[in-house]
């Protein structure tokens, strides 16, 4: 199965892709995964700018870096958003990256990864209604991460103690089982 781990900000010196590194690598070890980091800083997305939505419009000629952008989300079996908090919520370009999709991501598993102050809390709140809507399966649990950047290295190394049952790492081996699960699942049904 192919997990793409997206990287949710594009902003200089974000800890987003650090973390995303260290999704990444978990994801790694989970059997049956093929996994991509996928950088929305790499896509040089245009603003949402479409007149029509992009589920209702038959006659869409999307630009290349959408298309680009779109070939991309649709190649994944599943995916881990990895997203910071920003006044509450996810960042303009996580939502215009989203806005852009029309079928790629439907009846696919998102799991979210947020960071922030509670955890990215509320931007994973926001983020599971604005993918449920584009189709996709919400895995329940989510990673929350308070202070990022004192737990995972640039490296995208994990620094704190991995076999604390409230640790992140803990979470997050739960949540990548969880995401095995719903990939495996909702890959028979759609076949």
């Amino acid at each position: 199965m192919k997990i793409h781990v997206i990287v949710g900000s594009t902003r200089p010196n974000r800890i987003g892709e650090r973390v995303a590194k260290w999704v990444a690598a978990a994801a790694q070890q989970q059997a049956g995964f093929e996994v991509e980091l996928v950088d929305l800083a790499a896509y040089d997305l245009p603003r949402f700018d479409e007149p029509v939505s992009p589920k209702y419009n038959p006659h869409r000629q999307p630009n290349p870096a959408v298309k680009r952008w779109l070939a991309t989300m649709a190649a994944a079996d599943g995916y881990v958003i990895v997203t910071p908090e920003y006044n509450h919520s996810i960042p303009g370009i996580l939502k215009d990256a989203l806005d852009y999709l029309d079928w790629q991501i439907d009846k696919k598993p998102v799991a979210i990864v947020g960071y922030g102050s509670v955890g990215g809390a509320r931007s994973a709140e926001h983020l599971k209604l604005i993918v449920n809507f584009l189709g996709a399966a919400v895995v329940p649990a989510t990673v929350a991460l308070n202070r990022p950047g004192e737990s995972i290295d640039e490296h995208g190394q994990f620094m704190g103690d991995s076999s604390s049952p409230t640790s992140p790492a803990t979470a997050l081996t739960g949540l990548l089982g969880d995401l095995h699960w719903w990939a495996k699942t909702l890959a028979a049904g759609r076949t």
